[in-house]
């Protein structure tokens, strides 16, 4: 039950960060994908950098045994922490002009469906290299059948999206998938040295954010002189950023970073619907087709089992 909680709580992040592209598309501003990006950063992170030092602040209150026992130590002959962190910081900057470009160029719905699409792919590598932490045979099975709906979604296999895809856009997608991938990873890694959820993400994303700004300096800002573009600045920083990856952080600690990116395969499984309902994007029958088989590969990881190993992180079990 106590992983369940934790695969819902992934999944309830997965549909917070479902809306990215929707808002996106209903904002309409005139800013570029660099730019929208980088100002999601500073807002969410700078908010969830925040968070971390109010609860470093509150550990540091706690008696000196107490913190010992909860900080636990970084492994002899381990990368540094800072190192972990700027890493991650990298990924999280990387991930948002890619993902943002992949949307732009081929649509919300065959952009999300790529990036997050590839994401577990490229965990489930990182995963293996770094933390030697190899994927469940369930894990594998689910993946693959929800790959397999992403295929049909994205159009890569036959244009089944009936629009014509640009492989800049889908390049676009698949970095942002890797960046993905290497956030993910450096967050685990935090976990794994008994961080918090808040302060894992917090420092993550909180330096990502010190990263934005010259980013952001550099772009055009007119478009966040709007109405639509503060609102829009905020749902991305405060709802995408913010409340979907302290509830991300938090299923991260207690499952698998492959288990993880897998289940938020959601995300362009609602972003698809979105795009479709809100946006009045078209999808052709084999998409649609592809929408059910991904709902099926959820299914088969989320499903309740015996063997917990399946959703568990072995690697920290």
């Amino acid at each position: 039950m106590f992983l369940m909680t934790a695969v819902f709580a992934v999944l309830f992040a997965a549909l917070c960060f479902a809306t990215t592209g929707t808002a996106q598309a209903l904002a309409d501003v005139d800013g570029s994908a660099l730019s929208i990006g980088a100002a999601r950063v500073l807002v969410g992170g700078g908010l969830l950098g925040v968070i971390a030092l109010v609860a470093l602040l509150r550990r540091r209150r706690r008696p000196r045994s107490d913190r010992a026992r909860r900080d636990g130590g970084v492994p002899s002959g381990a990368v540094p922490s800072w190192v972990v962190i700027v890493v991650g910081a990298l990924g999280v900057l990387a991930y948002q002009p890619t993902f943002f470009a992949g949307t732009r160029l081929n649509g919300v719905a065959i952009g999300t469906v790529v990036a997050l699409g590839s994401a577990p792919v490229f965990t489930g590598i990182l995963n293996a290299a770094i933390r030697r932490s190899r994927p469940t045979s369930r894990w594998a099975v689910a993946t693959a059948v929800a790959l397999a709906g992403v295929v049909l979604v994205s159009g890569v296999a036959g244009n089944g999206s009936g629009q014509q895809i640009a492989p800049v856009g889908i390049l676009a997608s698949l970095g942002a998938g890797a960046s993905y991938a290497v956030y993910a990873i450096a967050s685990k890694l935090l976990l794994d040295r008994e961080w918090s959820t808040s302060a894992s993400m917090g420092a993550v994303f909180g330096v990502a954010s010190v990263f934005s700004v010259p980013v952001l300096l550099s772009t055009s800002l007119a478009w966040l002189t709007t109405t639509e573009g503060v609102l829009l600045v905020l749902w991305l920083g405060v709802v995408t950023i913010v409340v979907a990856y302290l509830l991300f952080g938090w299923g991260l600690k207690r499952l698998a970073p492959t288990t993880v990116a897998s289940l938020t395969l959601a995300e362009p499984l609602v972003a698809t619907l979105l795009g479709l309902i809100v946006l009045r994007e078209t999808l052709s029958a084999p998409a649609i087709v592809g929408l059910i088989i991904m709902a099926v590969g959820l299914t088969i990881l989320t499903l309740p089992t015996r063997r917990k190993g399946f959703v568990r992180d072995t690697a920290t079990s």
